[in-house]
């Protein structure tokens, strides 16, 4: 779950992002851009980047993001706290959950006719799972998906003073959250956000604005990319009704399929570096204390790893895939993603018949930072109840 906060840079020339990555990798793997900085495109510089931290920083903001923007030794113990959160035990007592709220979602859609998949689904299951899988009252839904819009507009907008009030908003309402349950008495095993208010590192409690880190990490990166995904996801399988139509038959592919998808079109596109010594990379000499990019989307549609790299295939080896990224900081949250998206997908093809795109509506692509839709107009048709 990578914190978006810090993505400051617009995509300039108004160009697709996908397309543009893949050009701009072939005439220039390793060149310096204005807005982000040194970009990493070739899947190997990337691979290379991303294990070796002591080169690339995650270490890129002054301000506090645990654990993300931690190197060791002082990223380590926090890793390790974080990491529970994830394992097998609570994603399998969560998936009972996460199925219902795609199930009721599912469910409200029309028919037969026409939705904005969006508004109608992506947006508001990425919404509803991340406050159930943290333990938020009903009542946070709307909090949490009007702080995200604010937040996606500020960096679209590179708006520094929105984006500042908008992390003290967030500060505000976690404390707000951690008070009332201290009110109330508290004990780690009620829920996520009370067990972090029980951890300790290095011999002491989390202190208030290291939950407020993990959390903000925790629903900025979450919220974002499944919401994405979900998108993406639906409009690929509305233009291929073969693909579709297996995998509403054999939903046990769901899992493969879904990783290959996201990586053909990403939902996150780039994330930040920065050098702590001077390095030579892609036959580019970086010196120290330079912004560098990983560029997801590049990356995971080179063709030196991925042969015919737009193609969805079925004999891709999915250690790859860059999708959750790699190394120490790989994605902690892979799993619970990848629950969440397996289960709504299913939801949506067995409460449907048939999704579809609608010929003279295309979607309209997400303002950069993020990857995919700002908004995907299909047709559907229920299944028979």
């Amino acid at each position: 779950m990578n914190d978006i906060n810090d993505t400051m840079q617009p995509l300039s020339n108004g160009q697709d992002p996908y397309l543009e990555s893949d050009r701009s990798r072939e005439a220039c793997p390793v060149a310096r851009s204005e807005r982000l900085g040194w970009e990493l495109r070739r899947h190997s510089d990337i691979v290379r980047a991303l294990h070796d931290h002591e080169t690339f920083s995650n270490r890129v903001s002054h301000h506090l993001s645990v654990p993300n923007g931690m190197d060791p030794p002082e990223h380590t113990p926090y890793r390790r706290l974080v990491e529970p959160f994830f394992s097998e035990e609570r994603l399998a007592a969560f998936a009972p959950v996460c199925r219902r709220l795609a199930s009721a979602l599912v469910a409200a859609l029309p028919a037969d006719g026409e939705i904005e998949l969006m508004t109608a689904l992506a947006q508001p299951f990425a919404v509803r799972a991340q406050c159930a899988f943290l333990g938020w009252p009903e009542r946070m839904q709307t909090a949490l998906r009007d702080w995200a819009e604010r937040n996606q507009r500020a960096i679209r907008n590179l708006d520094r003073a929105a984006l500042a009030q908008n992390a003290h908003a967030f500060e505000a309402m976690i404390d707000a959250l951690l008070h009332t349950r201290r009110d109330a008495g508290a004990r780690p095993e009620d829920d996520l956000t009370a067990r972090l208010m029980f951890e300790e590192v290095g011999g002491r409690r989390l202190l208030d604005e290291e939950i407020v880190s993990i959390l903000r990490n925790w629903t900025a990166g979450e919220v974002g990319t499944i919401s994405a995904s979900v998108g993406i996801l639906a409009r690929f399988l509305a233009e291929q009704p073969d693909l579709q139509r297996l995998l509403r038959d054999e939903p046990g592919r769901l899992g493969y399929a879904i990783d290959e998808i996201l990586r053909i079109r990403a939902p996150l596109l780039t994330n930040r570096r920065v050098t702590q010594c001077p390095v030579e990379i892609g036959g580019e000499k970086i010196g120290a204390q330079e912004r560098v990019s990983i560029v997801w989307v590049s990356g995971n549609r080179d063709g030196r790893v991925f042969e015919d790299p737009l193609a969805f295939r079925w004999d891709r080896d999915p250690k790859q895939n860059l999708l959750y990224g790699a190394g120490i900081h790989a994605c902690p949250g892979a799993g619970l993603a990848r629950l969440e998206l397996r289960v709504v997908m299913e939801e949506l093809l067995a409460g449907t018949r048939a999704i579809a795109a609608i010929p003279d509506r295309a979607p309209e692509p997400a303002q950069y930072p993020a990857g995919g839709y700002a908004a995907v107009p299909m047709r559907i048709r229920k299944a028979a109840t």
